[in-house]
Parts: structure tokens; C-alpha cells; sequence
């Protein structure tokens, strides 16, 4: 059975660009692509399959040995996603993001809304598309939080997918118990990334800088193609994290496309970090 992955479209320039996102990720794994419209009422249906006809065209344009299916939902975007990806058995999700589009005007809490409505990681996307390379340089930010370490894993998947290389970045805490388990945390990710064969470099966040600045400097330094986030409470990261941090990070200046990963509920597992 084909890996399925998802985009919800608006049909704006931005899910156009996501859908060009999944296209180019598609054709790596020889996935399913599926596109999604939700409509208010049932009588925005048969326009809205229409134009998904049309965005099939645009993601045909992109590889036309891509195969893609969709479909139009009745109901609001903060409810349905999550449900037709739980209903389709759908792995990952690309989606279109910008300021100032209508629905698809996401960016911050309404992201995060939408991303907690279901289990499955989101690739967000602004207007910069994939080059040939794809996921070439991924910056993967390291706090306190073992539901942070989670993230390593499908990193490492779109890693192997790619041949990237992962750049590990944390705070430098003047405090002495969370500057130790923040070394804790890059040294335990360092081998785990080792021992799975990717490239990976390690990396502080300047003295003087939040963590988000920390992020997009190195961002710009490293070329960076994505940015691997966890969908944290603000209440849960200890004060590692700005309140805005997610908001930032999502709608970041350089439209570096970020993933997303809600947490699973973390277990002792013995030998293993993942719950599954």
C-alpha cells in the first residue's frame, strides 16, 4: 500500500506552492498525493471540485507520473483536516501558509489550531518551492523535553530521503541543571543521527539571541531548506521558548518551509525513546 500525503488547498499561490512540495515529495517515495477543499455548505461543491481539477492539472505539471486524487469536505478546515487524515490513513500533510491569504490565513495560533487537530505531522509552506535538491539542510532546534526528541525520528526518514544534513541547535543556559540536559539532549541526538548514517552538525544560539533568532541565523548561515519543530504548550517547555516561538517559527521571514510534529504521549519504553 502507497505512503498517502495530503494538501489542503484554498487554491491560492501558497497551497499551490505546497502541492508543488508534496508533488516533488511524492515522487521521491512514490506516494499517493491527495488534495482536500472544505467548503461551508454543499453549495460550494461543484465549484470547488472544479478547481481542484485545475490544481490537479498544476501538481500533474510538476511530475506527471505523480498520482493524485481529490476530494471536497463540507465543514471548516480546523475540524476536517484532521479527520480525513485519520479517515485516509495519511502520513504526512503539506500545507500552504501566508499572512494574507483568505482561509489559508494560518500563520501563528490558527496554524497551531489546525496542526493539533490531528496526530499527523505538517510540512508548512509559504511561496518558496522546492528545488532540485529538496531537503537539503534541515535545522532541527533541541530543548529540554523528551516528546522534543520524537521529531528525530521522521527527520531522519525525510533525511535518508534527501541525503540531508541536520543541523542541531540549542540554547546556551546560564542555568547549570538545564545547560546539563540540554548537552544531554544534543549528545544523545548527535549518535542517534550518527548511528542512522546522517550528516549532522551541532550548534548554540549566540549569547544575546532568543532561540527563534538563534534559529534563523543559523537558518540563513546553513542554506536551510526545512526547520523541524515540535507543537509544544507554551506551559510544558520550562521557559526554553518565547510565547511566540511556534508563531515565529511558522511564519519566519525567509519562508523556509517547517515541519511540524504534534507529541505522542510518552511512555518507558525500554530501549527506545518512540512510542508507536
Amino acid at each position: 500500500m502507497k505512503v498517502k500525503l495530503l494538501v489542503p488547498t484554498d487554491f491560492s499561490d501558497v497551497a499551490h506552492s505546497a502541492i508543488q512540495h508534496a508533488v516533488k515529495f511524492s515522487s521521491i517515495i512514490n506516494a499517493e498525493l491527495i488534495l482536500l477543499h472544505v467548503v461551508e455548505t454543499r453549495e460550494g461543491v461543484e465549484s470547488a471540485k472544479e478547481k481542484l481539477s485545475k490544481d490537479e492539472i498544476i501538481g500533474k505539471s510538476y511530475s506527471s507520473s505523480c498520482t493524485i486524487n481529490s476530494y471536497v469536505r463540507i465543514g471548516n478546515i480546523f475540524e476536517d483536516i484532521g479527520d480525513f487524515a485519520a479517515e485516509f490513513g495519511v502520513s504526512l500533510i503539506f500545507m500552504g501558509t501566508h499572512k494574507y491569504s483568505r482561509w489559508q490565513k494560518i500563520v501563528g495560533s490558527r496554524a497551531i489550531r489546525v496542526i493539533t487537530s490531528s496526530p499527523v505531522p505538517f510540512i508548512l509552506v509559504q511561496e518558496k518551492l522546492m528545488d532540485s535538491k529538496g531537503y537539503d539542510n534541515i535545522v532541527v532546534p533541541l530543548d529540554i523535553n523528551i516528546e522534543t526528541k520524537q521529531k528525530l525520528e521522521l527527520v531522519v526518514k525525510i533525511a535518508h530521503y534527501f541525503n540531508s544534513e541536520v543541523h542541531l541547535i540549542t540554547n546556551d543556559s546560564t542555568d547549570s541543571f538545564i545547560k546539563t540536559k540540554l548537552k544531554a539532549n544534543q549528545i544523545w541526538a548527535t549518535k542517534y543521527l550518527d548511528s542512522n548514517k546522517i550528516k549532522n552538525s551541532s550548534h548554540l544560539v549566540p549569547k544575546g539571541k532568543t532561540l527563534s533568532e538563534g534559529i534563523f541565523l543559523l537558518s540563513y548561515n546553513v542554506k536551510a531548506d526545512l526547520i523541524a519543530i515540535m507543537n509544544l504548550q507554551d506551559d510544558s517547555i520550562l521557559g526554553l521558548l518565547e510565547n511566540s516561538f511556534q508563531d515565529e517559527i511558522i511564519g519566519n521571514d525567509y519562508k523556509i518551509p517547517v515541519l511540524c510534529v504534534n507529541p505522542h504521549v510518552v511512555t518507558k519504553a525500554s530501549g527506545s525513546v518512540f512510542v508507536r
